[in-house]
Formats: C-alpha cells, sequence, structure tokens
C-alpha cells in the first residue's frame, strides 16, 4: 500500500501504528523511567538538586531546540528515514547514558539522546498522519496517544523494578533491543512520505538552541541576568522567524486560530504534567519512604486508564471536536494534582496515592488525543510534519522551563534538597503552581477554540474530515 491509503484494520496499518508508538515511547519511556531513578543518581553521583535537574533538562532542552530541525527534515529528506535515524542515534546514546562514571558525562550523554529523540518523536505522528486514510486517522491517532502514554505511565513501574534489581544503569540498557524492535518494523511496514521541500532554517535552529540553554541555565541557577538574555535570544527567534524566507517554525500556521489555542493548552499542560511528575516521583521517596518499585507502582491507574480508554477519547474528540475534552480534561488532571497534596510522610498508597493517580489519569486520557488531533487538523497536509515539530517543542519547551523554574520558586534547591523538611513543602507549593496550570489551560480551550461546526451534506457524502 501507498501512504495515505493505509487502513487501521489492516496488518500493515497495526504495524505502522505499533512501530509509531513504540518508537515515540521509547523516547517517552526513557523520560519517565529517568525521573524515577533521580535519587540513585543522586547518591550515587552527588549531584545535588541543580544537577538533578540537569539529568532531565539536558535531554529536554535538545529535544526542546532540535524538534523543529527533526520535523523539517523528515518533511525533506523522508519522514521513515529521519525517524529510524533518530531510533538509532538514541539507541547509541542510551550506551553512553548507561556507562557514565561522573555526572557530567550523565548529562552530556541525556543531551545527546534528546537529540536522537528529536529526529524520531514528530515523525512518529507525521507518518501516522501521512499513512492512514482519512476516516482512520482520528482513531490511529488516538490510539498513538493512549498507548505511547502507556509506555510513559508504565515507565515509573519499570524503572522502579530496573533501579531495585540492577541499579539506575539498568534503565539505559534496556533500550538496545526495543531500539532493534522498532528499526527492524518500520524499514519492513512503514511507507515512506515527504512533506514540504524548503531549506532547513538552522540560524533559527541555533537562536533556540542557544536561548533556551541560557534561559534554563538562568532559571535552574536562579540568575535574572542569564534568564534575561535567554528571553531576549527567544524574542529574536521570533523576529528572525518573521523575516528568513526559509522560516524553521511558519508562522502562517500560527494564523488559525485553533492551532494557536492548542499550542497555548499544550505549554500550560505539559508544563504541569513534567512538573508534577518531576516532583511527584521524588516525593514519594524523600518524604514519603517508599522504594522506587512502590513508587513506580503510582502509575498503575494511569496505565490502565489510558489504555483502556484514549483510542475512544481520540474517536470522540474527532466526532464532536476537540473543545470539551480540551476544557474538561485539564480540570479533571487538577482535581488529581489537589489529592496528591495529601501524601506526606506517612503516606498509604491506597487512600492517597491511588485515588489521586485515578483522578489524574483519566484527566489526561480526556484530553491528549484531542488535542494531538486538534494540532494536526488544523495544519496542511504538507506541513503536518513541521506542525507536529512545532507542537511537540512547545511541549518540550514547556517541560524544561517547568523542571527548571518551579522547584526553585517552591523552594527545593541545594545539596539538602532531599531533605524531607525542605522537600515535602516544596511538593506542596510546586503543585499548586501546577494546578495553576492545568487550570488556565481549561479556559484558554473554553474561550478560544470555536465548537466543531456540523458538516455539510457534500461532505458527510464524500467522507471529508470538515475540520475544526
Amino acid at each position: 500500500m501507498t501512504a495515505g491509503s493505509i487502513r487501521l484494520a489492516s496488518a500493515q496499518g497495526r504495524w505502522l501504528l505499533a512501530a509509531m508508538i513504540l518508537g515515540s515511547g521509547m523516547a517517552f519511556l526513557d523520560g519517565s523511567i529517568v525521573g524515577l531513578a533521580l535519587p540513585a543518581m543522586n547518591s550515587d553521583l552527588d549531584a545535588g538538586a541543580a544537577g538533578v535537574q540537569w539529568i532531565v533538562n539536558a535531554y529536554t532542552l535538545t529535544l526542546a531546540a532540535l524538534i523543529l530541525v527533526g520535523g523539517s527534515l523528515g518533511d525533506r529528506l523522508g519522514r521513515r528515514k529521519v525517524f529510524v535515524i533518530g531510533v538509532i542515534g538514541f539507541a547509541v546514546a542510551s550506551v553512553l547514558c548507561a556507562v557514565a562514571p561522573t555526572i557530567e558525562m550523565l548529562v552530556a550523554a541525556r543531551g545527546l539522546q534528546g537529540v536522537g529523540a528529536a529526529l524520531l518523536t514528530p515523525g512518529s505522528l507525521a507518518i501516522i498522519s501521512a499513512s492512514f486514510v482519512p476516516a482512520d486517522r482520528g482513531p490511529a491517532i488516538g490510539m498513538w496517544s493512549g498507548l505511547a502514554g502507556v509506555t510513559t505511565a508504565i515507565g515509573p513501574l519499570v524503572g522502579g523494578w530496573l533501579v531495585d534489581t540492577t541499579g539506575w544503569r539498568g534503565i539505559f540498557w534496556i533500550n538496545l533491543p526495543l531500539a532493534a524492535v522498532i528499526v527492524w518494523l518500520t524499514v519492513k511496514h512503514v511507507p515512506e512520505t515527504t512533506g514540504q521541500q524548503d531549506r532547513i532554517d538552522y540560524g533559527g535552529a541555533a537562536l533556540t538552541a542557544i536561548g533556551l540553554a541560557t534561559l534554563t541555565y538562568g532559571l535552574v541557577d536562579e540568575s535574572w541576568l542569564w534568564s534575561t538574555v535567554g528571553v531576549v535570544l527567544m524574542i529574536v527567534f521570533v523576529i528572525h522567524q518573521r523575516l528568513t524566507p526559509h522560516a524553521l517554525v511558519p508562522l502562517s500556521l500560527f494564523a488559525d486560530r485553533v492551532f494557536t489555542a492548542a499550542n497555548i493548552c499544550t505549554f500550560a499542560i505539559y508544563g504541569a504534567l513534567a512538573a508534577s511528575g518531576f516532583l511527584l516521583v521524588q516525593q514519594l521517596q524523600y518524604v514519603s519512604g517508599f522504594s522506587p518499585l512502590v513508587a513506580g507502582l503510582a502509575s498503575v491507574p494511569m496505565t490502565i486508564i489510558m489504555l483502556l480508554f484514549s483510542s475512544k477519547a481520540g474517536a470522540l474528540g474527532d466526532r464532536i471536536g476537540p473543545r470539551w475534552p480540551m476544557t474538561i480534561g485539564p480540570m479533571i488532571a487538577a482535581l488529581g494534582l489537589l489529592l496528591m497534596l495529601r501524601i506526606g510522610d506517612d503516606a498509604s498508597f491506597w487512600t492517597d496515592v491511588l485515588p489521586a493517580s485515578v483522578v489524574f489519569g483519566a484527566g489526561i486520557t480526556v484530553l491528549v488525543a484531542p488535542l494531538t488531533t486538534a494540532v494536526l487538523a488544523a495544519a496542511p497536509m504538507t506541513q503536518t510534519g513541521i506542525a507536529s515539530g512545532i507542537n511537540n517543542a512547545v511541549a518540550r519547551t514547556a517541560s524544561l522551563l517547568a523542571v527548571a523554574a518551579i522547584p526553585p520558586l517552591a523552594g527545593i534547591a541545594g545539596r539538602d534538597f532531599a531533605d524531607p523538611d525542605i522537600f515535602g513543602p516544596g511538593f506542596r507549593v510546586g503543585t499548586l503552581i501546577c494546578v495553576g496550570m492545568l487550570v488556565v489551560a481549561a479556559l484558554c480551550a473554553v474561550t478560544l477554540i470555536r465548537p466543531r461546526p456540523s458538516p455539510s451534506p457534500a461532505e458527510t457524502a464524500s467522507g471529508a474530515d470538515p475540520g475544526f
């Protein structure tokens, strides 16, 4: 079969979707596993609060800075080709992480992992959107969101077992066999697709990388000077995008109100998710005294909910439009975070952790697939790769800045940050900040995203997607 004609129910459709889920899931999985292993890394490498943040941020920084380049390269050189290169690069960087003897080398290797993820992540969604027939794209994206999300949610459980049994280095070795399977499936079952053939804006990529690195350093180090320099560089990046004929970020995409609103929501939602996840896995270990494996069990309810209902959420969002799922979902997730405030030094897994995880997982399941579908549906078919890249860049930038900024704002800093008397109060403040971000996302969705218009008789007869 050729791109744009593959059915989800076909054998090729199922294998293609499996390859994309495993590929993006590997990148998502790594992020969630590493979060759980941070206390062990801190103990082994004497990282301190800033070092722990950089273990997370080095990966997110290169991912956020280069994911737009990854989307553009896929559109220009071939999405399958760039996806495979990204998977192989991710696996090689994982080996370097596994053997890193110092915190500095681990941070550098994590940055290389982010480069690989920047190549493979936008390609997965763009390949799905370009390969399936229009009627199957919404359900396929829903399955991608749910099952890739499952890999993210199950990461702490797998990571906890690996940290308990093999040490933190085992979480990186697991990527090697997974990468081999992904490459084999992709080469065998995924057709090559391309999109827009414009030149790549390397100047914009450099401005993004330097600006985000400077801003992140300023936030982690609590330096107003470096933070200001980072903000100025990001403003220069936007000006550069307006002036260059080969923009890394085609600002014309933001003329669509749904695309703009969806990305604003993405920034608030993914910032809240990253910061709350960063805080929770450490709260469960430093303050509540859970082992890595038991702390990882907190993700199981979310895993089950996403596995069972994400595809249905994707189909619902495809039918009614993204406005209400993107409004209700963040509010439910915010309620889950409020319930997490009960997790303290005497927390019970069954009465404190489990209910919060269930509610939080329900909210995420409701919103993720409709959000992704809204972004891709608002972009022309020839720009799905860059649209996916922009949305992923927004999500990763939000994660990067939230993990850099919220812990210091909440009072979590210094070599003694792991002291329960310091981390506990900081966890509560940081979680409330995340709640506020989710509420902002819900308000943005309900006010800026139009209800989906009813299809015309001609569209219904032709099976065309009326859009949002």
